[in-house]
């Protein structure tokens, strides 16, 4: 089955910024007790989403979660209103689930914990309406010193098999930014002392540098954590060219 454009492009991204050499080991529990703890994954490691449910038990357990965020849900989706008893069918509507970007079974067990808790779950990727704008944007290029939004192209241009025309790489760029503001915005709303929000997203939105954590408030205490990459399962530069027709 081909993988879904959307979801292969995510990947790409994510496997060019584990490349570089941000993987790190999963957090210790007191490594836990902040206001964000933002867990970065390879979008295609079963393992590293099976960590992502260990560390939401962990901190529902000490009674210390205050939300789940997602970068698999758009800015303002959210499980507030659903019951506890909700069943999967109702969460995955009130988060707007895309099955075609997502699976949702691998992030299922995480989302479901923390529903049965009484915990919410909120999207906080920039919703696919407001990308083009985004991309035309060119104040986003000021959001980060100059070698960072640099250091942005070149992923993007990795991460894409040299796919990529070199005058989209600044526009997409400006996506990234555009994404990781979404969801430091959602992060800094859900924040409640004494408790931590937890990000589920790509290794690249949790990179200090580059991604998230540029765009929050000083004031937050926030763990960027990257899992240890996995080989990818396929060729995805050999699935990418079949979708572009190279």
């Amino acid at each position: 089955m081909r993988l879904p454009l959307v979801r292969l492009l995510s990947f790409l991204l994510a496997c060019a910024t584990l490349a570089a050499g941000c993987a790190a080991a999963p957090p210790a529990a007191g490594d836990k007790d902040v206001d964000l703890l933002l867990l970065g994954e390879q979008h295609d490691a079963a393992e590293h989403q099976r960590l992502h449910h260990q560390t939401v038990v962990d901190l529902l357990g000490r009674g210390r979660l205050a939300a789940l965020v997602l970068e698999m849900a758009e800015e303002g989706a959210t499980t507030a209103g659903l019951p506890r008893n909700a069943d999967e069918s109702a969460v995955r509507s009130a988060l707007g689930w895309s099955e075609q970007a997502w699976h949702w079974q691998a992030y299922a067990p995480a989302v479901m914990a923390a529903v049965r808790a009484g915990v919410p779950v909120l999207g906080a990727n920039l919703p696919r309406q407001q990308m083009r704008g985004a991309m035309a944007d060119a104040r986003l290029d000021a959001a980060l010193p100059p070698e960072a939004m640099a250091r942005h192209r070149e992923a993007i241009r990795a991460g894409h098999c040299d796919l990529i025309p070199a005058e989209r790489l600044g526009p997409m760029a400006r996506i990234q930014v555009a994404r990781d503001q979404a969801m430091a915005r959602t992060l800094a709303q859900a924040a409640r002392r004494g408790a931590t929000v937890v990000l589920l997203a790509g290794s690249g939105h949790v990179d200090p540098e580059l991604g998230v954590p540029r765009h929050l408030r000083e004031d937050l205490s926030v763990r960027p954590v990257t899992w240890p990459p996995q080989p990818p399962k396929k060729d995805y530069c050999a699935e990418l060219r079949r979708q572009m027709g190279r």
